[in-house]
């Protein structure tokens, strides 16, 4: 069986976390799918995958081994993040953004309340937004899924190959 090297994890575990913010971005600019806070907190430890993936490629063996252990804990914060999402969206427990809450206007002329909304609209963390029709599958409990798959065939690539073998 052909052993996947070191460069080539790096190279994979920066387009799987490039697909996962294209999917998001995706749905957002295609399907007009509206991201919330916490989807956009969601999106960070790909991108610092990517880097880490990217940066893996281009050095040497030992660094490249040590970037792949900080690329796993990068996935592991986006599995984190995607937890904490879909709690939220479950009600086990409110949002730790504040911003997550849908706006409440109280008082004050309509004029005031219309000055006082954003300027681009806000969802709230607690509505779940579902990619798929008729899928109970929230975007973050895809997210969830996807992550938590991610860094488990990452974790087992690096596990093996810190065991009886060299890296490649």
């Amino acid at each position: 069986m052909a052993r996947t090297s070191s460069r080539n994890a790096a190279a994979l575990s920066a387009i799987a976390a490039l697909v996962a913010l294209l999917v998001a971005l995706g749905s957002e600019r295609f399907l007009g799918l509206v991201p919330c806070a916490l989807c956009l907190w969601e999106r960070w430890p790909y991108r610092i995958a990517i880097g880490l993936g990217v940066l893996a490629f281009l050095l040497p063996r030992p660094a490249r081994v040590a970037l792949l252990w900080l690329l796993l804990l990068s996935v592991l914060a986006a599995a984190a993040l995607a937890f904490v999402h879909v709690g939220v969206e479950q009600g086990f427990w409110p949002s730790p953004l504040p911003e997550c809450a849908a706006p409440h206007f109280s008082g004050g002329s309509v004029a005031e309340r219309l000055a006082s909304m954003p300027a681009k609209p806000s969802k709230p963390c607690d509505e779940p937004t579902f990619l798929v029709p008729d899928v109970p599958l929230s975007m973050a409990a895809m997210n969830l899924l996807f992550a938590l798959a991610f860094a488990a065939l990452l974790a087992i690539y690096l596990l093996r190959g810190t065991g009886r073998r060299r890296w490649a």
